[in-house]
């Protein structure tokens, strides 16, 4: 007995501690600076729970039943994980952690199957399972269609049916009706029946979220596999599962909030699939202005007026993350540095696929920190700047935000970077962004382009500048 007493003292405190490596972790999380440090301790945290987990086995016959098995998924798990991690590009990331997400959704449906098989559930133990199995499908199904979406396997235009709000408060009373029909009498099939209506209920509300918004449903889907964990934390009468489950559900949700509120969103619109908002007025016959003349400018020109500047802005995007041109981005940084150039990096809370997306890109190539801004800090200072450099960014400097109220994007917060002396927006063509409308910032008179790939074009201008 005292054995057993100082053996469940030391999985508890086992808990405490991983918990509270998790809350470092987050912490961390927070800063570029300390997000090595963070990653370290999320590691630490998981190995000991995972080992404090194993640890509580009620038999010897169980442990040399069923650990044998669990070391080889646990095994093979880790395997699977370190080299898709090896593998991925800094461009699949974000559709990587969607596709983590279905991972968490899945694990937390199959746990809930597992525990109605094994015997019939006390009535309070039924409710958990179904909201356990509901929040799990719905984040399942949605993850795998942001997943989609952003490897572009899906279009990203939202899906914005007609009677959609209707449909998703039928979907949530239908919900209702199977988890008091299941709580009641124990019916397998109104947990099926459950776990249907949700997994439909997930996809739709991903697909009324437009390309330009994927970002935040990442985010939110973050808060969605939080809050699954935790679900089955209580499922499983499981401490630290509650509490690791909380703390990524209710970050998740903050940081989508933030996200919101940067982009003039509601946190409504992102929750149920675009509540709220309506279909982009379409243009009358005959009113749709012609495509624009653009100005072009090669490396050696752009070289030049970048050397004899003194405020210098680089905006960069998801074009900068798939050519991989980071690196020669911060060389051209350098350089221009030690002219006694005043560079500074404008980060929209929404370039790129991922929440901090282009943070961690240049974070990767050393660029310092404390010339990487966020929107607010230095949307300001463009109107002072002689030198706006756009890099594979489009929605989030196109004027339509402004300017156009029928355009997708109408009041989402943009970087202002026409309102610079110069502006030049590095691309491969002038093909539409992400949200799949033209991007009238091409066609102003203080702008010009530099086509061609970003790694090759930044090279170009970094060899004239060395020369």
């Amino acid at each position: 007995m005292h054995a057993y007493l100082n053996s469940t003292a030391l999985i508890v405190a086992a808990y405490v501690v991983a918990a509270v490596l998790f809350i470092l972790s987050l912490r961390g999380l927070s800063s570029q600076e300390t997000a090595r440090r963070g990653n370290l301790y999320g590691i630490i945290g998981m190995a000991i729970a995972i080992a404090a987990t194993l640890a509580t086995n009620t038999s010897a016959l169980d442990a040399a039943k069923f650990q044998p098995v669990l070391f080889a998924a646990i095994g093979g798990g880790a395997v699977i994980g370190a080299i898709m991690a090896a593998r991925v590009g800094m461009t699949q990331m974000p559709e990587l952690v969607a596709l983590l997400h279905s991972f968490v959704g899945l694990a937390a449906v199959l746990v809930g199957y597992s525990l109605d098989r094994k015997e019939v559930p006390a009535f309070g133990l039924r409710i958990e399972i179904f909201v356990d199995v509901w929040i799990g499908a719905i984040t399942t199904t949605g993850s795998i269609l942001a997943f989609l979406k952003l490897r572009g396997s899906v279009s990203g235009r939202p899906l914005l049916l007609p009677a959609r709000h209707f449909l998703n408060l039928a979907m949530l009373v239908g919900s209702i009706t199977c988890a008091a029909l299941y709580a009641k009498d124990a019916n397998q099939t109104y947990l099926y029946a459950g776990t249907a209506i949700a997994s439909v209920l997930g996809v739709h509300l991903v697909a009324g979220i437009g390309g330009a918004d994927m970002p935040v449903v990442v985010s939110m889907l973050n808060s969605y596999s939080g809050w699954t964990a935790s679900a089955a934390g209580f499922m499983l009468h499981n401490d630290l599962l509650i509490i690791t489950g909380a703390l990524v559900g209710s970050s998740g949700a903050i940081l989508s909030y933030i996200m919101c509120r940067a982009m003039n969103r509601s946190i409504w619109n992102v929750i149920f699939g675009g509540f709220g908002a309506a279909p982009p007025k379409p243009v009358a016959k005959g009113e749709a202005p012609a495509p624009g003349e653009v100005q072009e400018i090669d490396a050696t020109t752009l070289a030049a007026t970048l050397k004899s500047s003194k405020e210098v802005i680089i905006v960069p995007g998801y074009g900068m993350a798939v050519a991989r041109a980071q690196h020669a981005v911060r060389e051209l940084t350098d350089i221009l540095r030690k002219e006694g150039v005043n560079v500074r990096f404008a980060i929209h809370p929404v370039a790129g696929r991922l929440p901090g997306h282009m943070n961690v890109l240049l974070a990767e190539a050393n660029v310092p920190y404390d010339i990487v801004h966020e929107m607010d800090e230095i949307n300001a200072d463009f109107p002072t700047t002689d030198v706006a450099i756009v890099i594979g960014a489009n929605d989030i400097v196109n004027p339509a935000a402004e300017d156009d109220p029928t355009s997708p994007i109408a009041g989402m917060p943009v970087l202002q970077v026409w309102k610079a002396k110069l502006v030049i927006v590095n691309k491969r063509s002038r093909a539409a962004g992400y949200a799949g409308i033209d991007n009238q910032l091409f066609y102003k008179p203080v702008t010009k382009m530099l086509f061609g790939d970003s790694k090759d074009a930044i090279e170009k201008v970094v060899t004239t500048l060395k020369a």
